[in-house]
């Protein structure tokens, strides 16, 4: 069992990898930093589907006289027994917003014995704080993964995206963007993109790399595909190559996308 402190910043086994961030993280909620950090650890699920990884914060880094325990505890079988807690700042309050750990436990059969020992940490559920930052940026949708990477490469290849039984875009212009762990994306000029079939959808997400998504859906011979397709008005800057002009399609959801 892993212990708190040093040894603990450099904790894995096969499920968990923990180590230490040098980023100056805060979250803010109703005008107030309740986490400011310096000394932050992020937690890591191992394999791409397992989950996102997280921030867990020292108590010490964390304004936990905004926290009240909620009633509710939760046995994570990674982790061990945690208790979550309301969090109130200025009349305003957000339930279940933040989780501490008591004493680990063995993990569930399948997993390794070894469980990490984060009593005297505390983590936040993402989307509780009204806005984070790493440094002075602001971040968004959840923590950014330092082993994931974002490439935005113009190519020559040939793309023809078919649906409905019709070319809906065709391009020897894309800009193919790799991402670590999804499969590769196409990001055709509107300009190869037959945008009389496109119908503006009111759906939105947000990507920590990439920032803001709109989507459109697609209706082919009175056929509508709903959000079946989606482009970044604008880009974060690693992903700035794609923004405003470019749109890509699900490929999942296409007849066919050929790739030269």
């Amino acid at each position: 069992m892993a212990a708190t402190g040093e040894k603990l910043t450099h904790f894995e086994n096969s499920v968990l990898l923990i180590e230490p961030t040098a980023r100056w993280i805060r979250g803010f909620f109703n005008g107030v930093a309740v986490v400011d950090s310096k000394h932050a650890i992020i937690v890591k699920p191992r394999g791409t589907r397992r989950g996102r990884l997280a921030y867990y914060f020292p108590l010490e880094d964390v304004r936990m006289d905004l926290l009240t325990p909620s009633g509710i505890e939760t046995n994570y079988r990674d982790i061990g027994d945690a208790t979550h807690h309301d969090m109130t700042v200025n009349g305003k309050t957000a339930g279940q917003a933040a989780i501490t750990f008591g004493e680990p436990h063995a993990t569930e059969e399948g997993f390794s014995e070894e469980t990490p020992d984060l009593r005297g940490y505390v983590t936040f559920a993402w989307d509780k704080m009204d806005s984070w930052f790493e440094e002075a940026e602001e971040i968004f949708a959840h923590a950014r993964d330092p082993y994931k990477r974002i490439d935005c490469i113009r190519s020559s290849r040939h793309v023809k995206i078919t649906l409905g039984g019709e070319v809906i875009a065709e391009s020897d212009s894309p800009i193919l963007l790799f991402e670590t762990g999804i499969r590769t994306r196409y990001y055709i000029p509107k300009i190869d993109v037959r945008l009389d079939l496109l119908r503006p959808s009111d759906t939105h997400t947000v990507c920590p790399y990439k920032g803001t998504a709109s989507y459109y859906s697609v209706e082919v011979n009175g056929k509508l595909y709903e959000d079946a397709a989606w482009y970044y008005p604008q880009a974060l800057p690693e992903s700035m190559p794609i923004a405003g002009g470019y749109v890509a399609f699900y490929d999942e959801k296409m007849d066919a996308v050929e790739v030269d």
